[in-house]
C-alpha cells in the first residue's frame, strides 16, 4: 500500500499506456519515497530494474565495481552468462540484447535507481546512455525508462536540462516532495499510530513529512518517546543520518554542510553576498551550483523579501530535519535518552516550536491560500522585517501578496490552546497594519490574518484579525 502521491501514480500509469517509448526523470530528496513509488506502481511489471552502488561503500575502482553490479542485475533477472562489461557501452549493448530476447510487444518497463551513483569519475556513462536511448531505446515504442536519484541536481543537470546529447530526451519528469501533513496523517493511520493533529504536527516540525523517517514510529509509543527514540537514545535510528543525508546525496557533502550550517544561524535567510563574507568563498558558478543542489533537493529556498528587487533575494534553510539536528545535535550523544519525554517545558523547546511551526507554515501554502478562498489567485510569499529603532522596528512572520490586490498580513503563532489577543499585542497589529498599508498601493488592501494551532480566544480586540487559520485548514488535501 502507498500513502499519497495520487497525481504521481496517475502520471506513471498514464505514461505506461501512452504507445510510445518514455525516458521518465524521478528525483526528489533522499529517504521521500522515490523507489518505494516506482516498485509500488510497477509491481510486477518491471522488464529490467537495478539500483546503482553507493559511492560510500566503494574504496576504489568505482567504475569496475558499478559495472560488475549491473552485469550482476541482468544475471539475477535471467541473462544468460557472458563475459562482464568492460565499460558502458558494453553494458548497455547487454541490456539492449536482453530486452529484445524479452520481447513480446508489450511494454517494457526499464527502472535505473540512484542513476547518479552510476556516473564514476571518468566513467564514460553519461555518453554511453545517450548512445542506449538515441541509437536504439527511443525508438522502442514499448519501452519506457524511468531513472531516479536523490542527487537531485546531478538529474537536473545531467538529464532534464542537458544541453548534450540529451537534451529534450526526457518525456516527463517527476519531483517527489515530503508528505504534507494530511500525507503525514494518512501514513500513521495506516501504519497503526495514533497520534493527534497537533502530534503530528510536532512530527514534521521534527522530520519534515519523510516517510523514511517516519516508519519508524512504534504505535505503542508517545511521540514524545519516539523521538527520543529517533534521536535521543543510547540505540538512536537517526543520530548519523544527518551526514548520510549529504554523503550519500552531494558529491562535495562538506561543502554542503558548511553552506547549510550557516544559512542555521538566520532564520530569514541569507543573501549571496552574505554567503560570500561568512564562509569566506569567492561568487562563481560553484557556488551558483551549491545553492541550486541545495534548493533542488528541498533543504533550501530561495525567495525575495517584500518589497525588495531580485539582488536582494535571500536564501533561507527550511529542511525541518536539517534545521532539528543542528539546534539539539549536542544533546544527541546518548546521555540525554528521555530529553524530549522530560523537557517538553523548557524554554529552548518553546523557542524552537514558535519558528519551527513558522517553517510548517511556509511549507503548506497552498493549504493556506485554499482557506483564504484564494487557490486561484496568483501570489507570492515571504517574511518581511522592518529594522529601525527599538521603538519602531517590526518584523511579519508571512505575508501573501496578491494578485486581486489584497495583501494578507499573516501573525504565526503556535499555541497549546485558542490564542488570545490583549491590548498590548492589540496595538502592535495596528501599528504593523498601518505601516505596511503605507508601503503598498492606494488600492490595495491589507487584512491581518491569524495563523495558528487550535483558533482565537472572542474578545473585545479578537476582530483586529479579519481571517483566522487554524491547524485543522492545514491538513486539507
Amino acid at each position: 500500500m502507498i500513502t499519497g502521491r495520487k497525481q504521481e501514480i496517475r502520471e506513471l500509469n498514464r505514461l505506461y499506456d501512452s504507445g510510445r517509448s518514455e525516458l521518465v526523470a524521478v528525483y526528489g530528496r533522499r529517504r521521500v519515497g522515490k523507489t518505494f513509488l516506482v516498485d509500488s506502481v510497477f509491481e510486477g511489471r518491471l522488464a529490467f530494474r537495478h539500483a546503482g552502488l553507493s559511492p560510500l561503500e566503494i574504496k576504489k575502482g568505482a567504475m569496475q565495481a558499478q559495472l560488475r553490479n549491473f552485469y550482476n542485475s541482468l544475471l539475477e533477472q535471467g541473462m544468460a552468462r557472458s563475459s562482464i562489461p568492460r565499460n558502458w557501452f558494453d553494458a548497455f549493448l547487454l541490456l539492449e540484447q536482453f530486452l529484445k530476447e524479452r520481447d513480446t510487444g508489450n511494454r517494457q518497463v526499464v527502472f535505473l535507481d540512484e542513476l547518479p551513483w552510476l556516473d564514476t569519475p571518468r566513467s564514460g556513462f553519461i555518453t554511453a546512455f545517450e548512445s542506449f536511448w538515441n541509437n536504439w531505446g527511443c525508438h522502442r515504442r514499448n519501452l519506457m525508462v524511468i531513472v531516479c536519484g536523490s542527487a537531485s541536481s546531478w538529474i537536473l543537470d545531467n538529464m532534464i536540462n542537458s544541453h548534450g546529447g540529451l537534451y529534450d530526451r526526457i518525456t516527463w519528469e517527476i519531483k517527489l516532495s515530503p508528505f504534507t501533513l494530511a500525507e503525514c496523517e494518512d501514513f500513521f493511520a495506516m501504519n497503526k499510530v495514533r497520534l493527534s493533529r497537533y502530534d503530528i504536527a510536532q512530527s514534521y516540525m521534527i522530520l519534515g513529512g519523510i516517510p523514511y523517517y517516519l516508519r519508524y514510529f512504534e504505535p505503542e509509543k508517545s511521540l514524545a518517546q519516539n523521538i527520543d527514540n529517533l534521536l535521543f537514545s543510547a540505540k538512536a535510528k537517526l543520530r548519523n543520518e544527518y551526514d548520510r543525508l549529504f554523503s550519500s546525496a552531494f558529491r562535495n557533502p562538506e561543502t554542503m554542510k558548511a553552506i547549510v550550517a550557516f544559512l542555521y544561524r538566520r532564520a530569514s535567510g541569507f543573501t549571496r553576498s552574505d554567503l560570500m563574507e561568512g564562509l569566506g568563498i569567492s561568487d562563481g558558478g560553484s557556488l551558483t551550483e551549491q545553492l541550486n543542489a541545495l534548493i533542488t533537493s528541498d533543504f533550501v529556498v530561495r525567495y525575495v523579501p517584500f518589497g525588495a528587487g531580485k539582488r536582494e533575494a535571500r536564501f533561507r534553510l527550511t529542511d525541518p530535519f536539517c534545521i532539528f539536528y543542528l539546534r539539539f545535535k549536542d544533546l544527541m550523544d546518548g546521555r540525554s535518552e528521555t530529553f524530549w519525554q522530560h523537557g517538553l517545558h523548557r524554554q529552548d523547546l518553546v523557542s524552537w516550536r514558535g519558528l519551527a511551526y513558522e517553517r510548517l507554515c511556509f511549507n503548506h501554502i497552498r493549504q493556506i491560500k485554499k482557506s483564504l478562498g484564494i487557490g486561484g489567485v496568483h501570489t507570492s510569499e515571504s517574511a518581511w522585517s522592518k529594522k529601525s529603532g527599538a521603538e519602531d522596528g517590526m518584523q511579519i512572520d508571512l505575508l501573501i501578496s496578491r494578485a486581486d490586490n489584497v495583501v494578507n498580513m499573516c501573525e504565526i503563532k503556535y499555541c497549546s490552546d485558542d490564542f488570545c489577543v490583549d491590548r498590548e499585542y492589540y496595538r502592535t497589529i495596528l501599528r504593523r497594519q498601518e505601516v505596511l498599508s503605507g508601503l503598498v498601493s492606494r488600492k490595495t488592501a491589507v487584512r491581518s490574518t491569524l495563523i495558528t494551532t487550535f483558533g482565537l480566544k472572542p474578545n473585545e480586540y479578537s476582530g483586529v484579525f479579519v481571517n483566522v487559520i487554524t491547524l485543522d485548514d492545514l491538513f486539507a488535501d
